[in-house]
């Protein structure tokens, strides 16, 4: 009897100790802080002891944050959205996820923001995986060399500035000579040649947002891009993260063996709002306010652009970035952390602009250190030296200013240079093919076009284009296949421009 009692007791008390282990196995602790301040985008919360680095935070109102400053007595916290309906002592609760943003085929021809939602009211965002925003750059060893080239159709940089898939290159000048539209138009060449386009908009107007997105959308261009969003009227945080939101989306196709080309537009800004959100922080200032750490938010941004070797995926992800300077000064802080980042810059000149060569870049200040390598082999036949002379044209234009009498020889250097000058213009959105290009630049080494008055110009560029399309369709594809033109090529070419009525 009394075993029989000692057997239902001890079942008894395992059963209750099951019980009450099931019973805090299904009890999770939660951590509470309490908002202590709030100031334009940042937050100063009490509380969450085990809160991780960049993790997400969750307000009333369901509006989250990112946990940025670990203090030892308070939490530093950038919010990503409105606000204005946060009061102290409301609580925060931790939602034990690092910022998250949604990847996939699904997100293509959509407009979202930094945090992957939808901005284009079409719906919901359906997408199977979700990439942290920050993620660390490819190791040296996934990588691969640069070797196929990222046509902009622009003559100026595909002929002087060339550019490759997983190259950096910056563009850089003043505000309002047209660095966005040299981004926009390599976006609009892209069509039919595998590459997905990333536009990242950061603390840009609405306006000026929406024009670029209906220069897409007219242009077809949206099938096989991407908008990512953070306007200047949004919360800095949410202008902070952006790019590395951007840029996670990109990493998803490079991995998956795609060709992308991303735009951050542009980086000046992304610099100020997280000097902003440094400053409310009381992070210690340094540079024109800078914090220390200005160099890696950029530099570790920039780093995960590459070219993936085959077993790593073998895709790839061009990066340009842009950037703005004040009164042509390169050498100010944040361009210069630029220039030392990236592969080489395009540099904008106001004075080109005001005169009104379209696009205003100076070939002088301009320099692609990884591009060339790239380069089809027809450039380097007809354009190889056209940098050098055109550099040369215009140091004899400022000594003929004034005045002196020229030789026979400079009066020549002079005439030919003005119209390579006139054939580099070229009207915004109007890519040309890699054909095209050649065949004009070919005529303006070969001397065709000497004779013909500058105002005539570009009506002539537009025959030439006409007819290697028509009527050399052969050497169009040998030169888009990368093949050197023979001289037979060079004959026949030369033949069909001598026909031509300029």
């Amino acid at each position: 009897m009394e075993k029989t009692l000692q057997t239902v007791l001890e079942n008894t008390l395992t059963q209750l100790d099951e019980t009450l282990n099931n019973y805090q196995a299904k009890i999770q602790p939660r951590e509470i802080g309490i908002l202590k301040s709030i100031d334009q985008g940042v937050a100063k919360v009490i509380g969450l002891p085990n809160v991780k680095a960049d993790e997400l935070v969750r307000f009333p109102g369901d509006i989250l944050g990112i946990a940025f400053n670990l203090d030892v007595d308070e939490l530093g916290v950038i919010l990503l959205g409105n606000s204005e309906h946060l009061e102290a002592g409301q609580e925060v609760k931790r939602t034990g996820k690092i910022v998250q943003i949604p990847v996939g085929e699904a997100l293509l021809g959509r407009i979202v923001d930094g945090l992957g939602r939808p901005l284009d009211n079409q719906g919901t965002i359906s997408t199977e995986t979700q990439f942290p925003i920050e993620r660390k750059a490819p190791p040296f060893i996934h990588r691969a060399p640069v070797t196929v080239p990222l046509q902009t159709g622009l003559k100026v940089v595909d002929a002087l500035i060339p550019v490759g898939r997983g190259q950096r290159e910056l563009i850089i000048g003043d505000r309002q000579i047209g660095k966005t539209a040299i981004a926009v138009d390599t976006i609009l060449n892209q069509k039919d040649k595998d590459v997905i386009c990333i536009y990242c908009a950061i603390g840009q107007r609405t306006s000026a947002v929406a024009k670029v997105i209906e220069q897409l959308r007219q242009a077809e261009a949206l099938d096989y891009s991407i908008v990512v969003v953070a306007d200047g009227e949004d919360p800095p945080g949410l202008q902070y993260i952006t790019p590395y939101a951007a840029t996670s989306i990109g990493e998803y196709f490079m991995e998956k063996g795609r060709d992308v080309l991303i735009v951050y537009d542009d980086l000046t800004r992304h610099a100020w709002a997280y000097r902003e959100l440094s400053l409310l922080l009381r992070r210690p200032p340094g540079r024109e306010a800078y914090p220390g750490d200005i160099f890696y938010i950029h530099s570790r941004l920039l780093e995960r652009s590459t070219h993936l070797r085959e077993e790593w995926g073998g895709g790839s992800l061009t990066a340009l970035p842009i950037i703005e300077t004040q009164a042509q000064s390169i050498s100010a802080y944040i361009p210069t952390n630029l220039i030392s980042i990236t592969d080489g810059q395009i540099y904008l000149s106001p004075d080109l602009y005001q005169k009104g060569i379209l696009p205003a870049v100076s070939v002088g200040k301009s320099v692609s250190r990884v591009g060339g390598k790239t380069q089809l082999r027809a450039y380097g036949e007809v354009a190889g030296d056209l940098r050098l002379s055109y550099s040369q044209f215009q140091e004899v234009e400022v000594f003929a200013r004034f005045g002196t009498q020229l030789d026979e020889d400079t009066r020549q250097t002079l005439e030919r240079g003005r119209r390579v000058r006139e054939i580099l213009k070229q009207p915004q959105s109007h890519p040309l093919s890699v054909a095209e290009q050649i065949a004009v630049l070919f005529a303006i080494n070969e001397g065709i076009l000497d004779d013909v008055p500058l105002e005539n110009i570009r009506e002539a560029e537009t025959k030439i284009c006409q007819m290697v399309t028509e009527k050399l369709p052969d050497i169009c594809d040998k030169i888009q296949s990368g093949d050197s033109l023979s001289e037979a090529d060079k004959e026949a070419l030369l033949h069909q421009l001598s026909t031509l009525e300029m």
